[in-house]
């Protein structure tokens, strides 16, 4: 960047692009029609499809043919604890890549006790069927906050691991956090990430424009309890309409990037939760930078 850019410029550019290189995520019954996803999101958006606790793969395929109709590039939830046998996982590579489809977003998923021989993410990555079916484009699950079930030392070893099959494989990795809602625990996870060496590139994950009843629903069950704790604690909450806005931690990644030129690769993705048309406009109004105001940064 130019030297004679003041931080508030370069802030604004960086929300720009933070808006232009965006995800969205949107459940199969919930995906508009190609013609709307086309009206709200630039072309080649990466649209990730969750796989549901009572998903159907076909409905998985169904919804990325659609977002292909659309222009969008989409990446579905691959939860290794949901597939039953290693044909039935042979069977669903093997129909999403027939529509067009080169990218899956891996995790162990929500059940308790795995439907097949899949336990986790490294296991899906040892049985060889991602390579077979010409899979190199992965993404991966991390935990700013921590996993409720697992232990950061665990964590740290299941994405070393990841990592090796990548270099081994010539794959490109990428990491999309969960949710959070505060910029906090994103920072602090992400300098801890750095300083190990680890330069995968990151997807920070924040949920869009909703509801904030059903937002904190959301975090519960998702295990991010501390920050809906604190969320429920902010001054002022009451006053915001029961909405719930991502342009706080948005701002506060911005600002990250403009005062660091050699940081890696940083993204958002976007949690819908139903409200995609509230999405897509927040993602449109941050892609005209001079119409949103530069807010200071967060105190708490």
């Amino acid at each position: 960047m130019a030297s004679d850019e003041t931080p508030s410029t370069r802030t604004r550019a960086a929300l720009r692009e933070l808006a232009l290189g965006a995800s969205v995520e949107i459940l199969p019954g919930q995906l508009p029609s190609p013609e709307v996803l086309a009206s709200h999101l630039p072309r080649a958006t990466s649209v990730y499809i969750p796989y549901p606790p009572k998903g159907r793969w076909p409905d998985t395929v169904a919804a990325c043919e659609q977002a292909l109709a659309a222009g969008m590039k989409p990446v579905p939830h691959l939860p290794a604890r949901s597939v039953r046998s290693a044909g039935e996982l042979d069977d669903w590579l093997a129909s999403v890549v027939e529509t067009g489809v080169d990218a899956v977003m891996l995790m162990a998923g929500d059940r308790a006790t795995p439907a097949g021989p899949y336990p986790d993410t490294p296991a899906l990555l040892n049985s060889g069927l991602l390579a077979e079916h010409g899979l190199r484009r992965l993404g991966v699950t991390s935990y700013p906050e921590g996993h409720p079930l697992i232990a950061r030392a665990d964590l740290d070893e299941a994405l070393r691991r990841k990592r090796e099959y990548a270099r081994a494989t010539g794959s490109e990795l990428w990491i999309v956090t969960q949710f959070v809602f505060s910029p906090s625990p994103v920072l602090a996870w992400l300098a801890r990430m750095r300083d190990a060496g680890c330069t995968v590139p990151v997807r920070i994950g924040m949920p869009g424009p909703v509801a904030l009843r059903a937002l904190i629903g959301y975090a519960v069950r998702s295990g991010v309890v501390a920050s809906a704790r604190a969320l429920k604690r902010k001054p002022g909450i009451a006053r915001l309409a029961g909405r719930w806005s991502p342009t706080p931690i948005a701002l506060a990644l911005a600002r990250h990037l403009a005062d660091r030129e050699d940081t890696a690769s940083l993204d958002i993705h976007l949690f819908t939760f139903g409200g995609f048309a509230d999405a897509a406009e927040w993602l449109s109004n941050l892609r005209k930078p001079d119409e949103l105001a530069v807010c200071p940064p967060e105190t708490s």
